[in-house]
């Protein structure tokens, strides 16, 4: 797996920085804050299915890099920007984020500029491998019963429905009441490290399928 320099703070800490077919992932920083308010957590269309706030100011955004500096301090892993493959451009953002050793969630947002072209499906396969090479058994994600966008692109990075949870959390960009969320997941307790579903997960010039 595509890699610089790893967490110190756990074992088996996860690579700050991944290299897909098109994109560069890595970990942020509290310098980032403003690339990531400008280019997609202030955007009200961009957020409105997403289970944080929209950030209306830098100082939310700054807390949002303080959280991902806690995980990945407790945890050797957490969220990761997403970049072009030239590092220029802040696309949006994916990660993993830890119940417990085993079991870890995850999910993606990017800047309108990005939407419709794959890049979604290609970071929740790279994060797919990244679980699996951290020893995750369970990694899952869950999305708004609309988002019909969100669903297709879980199916095709290889998560399998699981159902309906009923009121399950508030999106507090529709509104105050509890919503309605398709879960997902993929067991990765039984899967051999060179089955097919890790091909090309997270690996330079790996073959997006």
């Amino acid at each position: 797996m595509a890699g610089a320099e790893r967490s110190n703070s756990f074992p088996s800490g996860a690579p700050e920085r991944l290299v897909t077919e098109r994109l560069i992932l890595r970990r942020p920083l509290q310098s980032d804050a403003d690339a990531v308010f400008l280019r997609y957590a202030s955007d009200s269309e961009v957020t409105r299915y997403l289970a944080w706030p929209r950030h209306t100011a830098l100082d939310d955004t700054r807390v949002f890099l303080s959280y991902s500096e806690s995980e990945w301090r407790r945890w050797g892993c957490g969220p990761y920007l997403v970049y072009s493959d030239d590092a220029s451009r802040l696309l949006g953002s994916t990660g993993l984020a830890f119940e417990s050793p085993g079991i870890a969630s995850t999910g993606y947002v990017f800047a309108r500029d990005a939407w419709g072209h794959g890049y979604a499906t290609e970071v929740l396969r790279a994060m797919v491998g990244l679980a699996r090479s951290l020893d995750v058994k369970w990694l899952y994600a869950i999305c708004h019963v609309d988002h019909r966008a969100s669903e297709r692109v879980m199916i095709k990075a290889g998560f399998r429905k699981e159902g309906i949870l009923k009121r399950h959390i508030t999106f507090p960009n529709i509104g105050p009441s509890r919503a309605d969320v398709i879960s997902y997941g993929i067991d990765l307790s039984h899967e051999a490290p060179d089955s097919p579903r890790a091909a090309g997960s997270a690996a330079p010039g790996g073959r997006r399928r």
